[in-house]
């Protein structure tokens, strides 16, 4: 199997064009995910604290490791500081709590989850809610004092590269007004449903790559959601290439310039997944799936409206 090409950050390091996503993958379902995905060649991983399943990503790695499959140096791992450790003094409390549960002496990439800020009640008290069930939200606090503190992990070797997620342009151009060290990502939910090519651009003329979760929109066989995955042209693209749908929603993810983190826990879907540097489609193929562009978008969190914080108030 050939390595799967990378892209340059804007620090130097590089990372794999594709990656296995784990959100909602736990237990030992997801530590034979990770390992089987090693096993065909992918060495970026994506979790994060929240999805609670940081230990078993980590004991895949290391088994991996012991196995003498991968070296640590051969592995790009990505997780994310979650919203109620965002007050500067929790945030380096925040990450070595990552870096315990994934029992790695580095973390390679360490994102913002989410702009909004919850107040910490407790580790485990992920989203504290009032007497009314409303989510409480800590707007007084600036999200450029948290990832100032971010930037100190880089600085004591805890963290290789520090990045955001599910900012938009406005956050963004925030956080690059009053930082040391950029952001190199800006992870997204993108797929040809959600067609994020305005931010792409924005954060292209900025050097920020942008990395795509739910890029496959969670496919659903039964009500044959999402229609692109299903649709007899894609199907039809597909069959000219001896690719699935799924491997030509892929291609057309990174030819735009992101980074895909598609989610399985099934080795074969986990293998077809990564076979997609071997064709390339026309600018009439990439057009049919942007046509498929509604503005859906599956991570909305309307819970999180009453925030100034929350992402989805503009355009992109």
């Amino acid at each position: 199997m050939s390595p799967v090409p990378t892209v340059k950050l804007n620090n130097g390091y590089e990372i794999p064009v594709l990656g296995l996503g784990t959100y909602k993958a736990l237990g030992g379902e997801v530590e034979q995910a990770v390992k089987d995905a090693i096993d065909c060649n992918y060495r970026h991983i994506d979790t994060a604290y929240l999805y609670g399943n940081e230990t078993e990503v980590g004991n895949a790695v290391r088994a991996k490791i012991a196995e003498n499959v991968i070296k640590r140096e051969d592995m790009f791992i990505v997780t994310k500081l979650w919203s109620n450790f965002h007050e500067p003094d929790k945030v380096e409390y925040a990450c070595r709590l990552s870096l315990n549960n994934l029992n790695l002496d580095y973390i390679d990439l360490y994102l913002i989850h989410w702009p909004f800020s919850f107040p910490y009640i407790s580790d485990k008290d992920s989203m504290p809610l009032d007497e009314h069930g409303v989510v409480l939200v800590n707007d007084d606090l600036d999200i450029l004092d948290t990832y100032k503190a971010m930037e100190k992990l880089v600085e004591k070797g805890l963290v290789r590269s520090i990045g955001l997620s599910n900012f938009n342009s406005e956050q963004i151009a925030h956080i690059l007004n009053g930082c040391t060290i950029k952001p190199v990502m800006n992870q997204v939910e993108f797929s040809p449903a959600l067609n994020q090519k305005k931010l792409i651009e924005f954060c292209k003329d900025r050097d920020i790559i942008v990395t795509a979760f739910s890029p496959l929109g969670r496919p659903n066989p039964q009500l044959k959601t999402p229609s692109f995955i299903f649709d007899e042209k894609v199907i039809a693209i597909g069959t000219k290439y001896n690719k699935t749908p799924a491997q030509v929603v892929l291609r057309y993810l990174i030819q735009y310039g992101a980074v895909p983190v598609p989610k399985s826990q099934t080795k074969g879907r986990i293998q077809q997944n990564i076979d997609v540097f071997d064709f390339e489609l026309t600018p009439e193929e990439i057009s049919i799936l942007d046509g498929f562009n509604t503005g859906h978008r599956i991570a909305l969190l309307p819970a999180l409206k009453h925030s100034k914080y929350y992402p989805f108030s503009i355009e992109f």
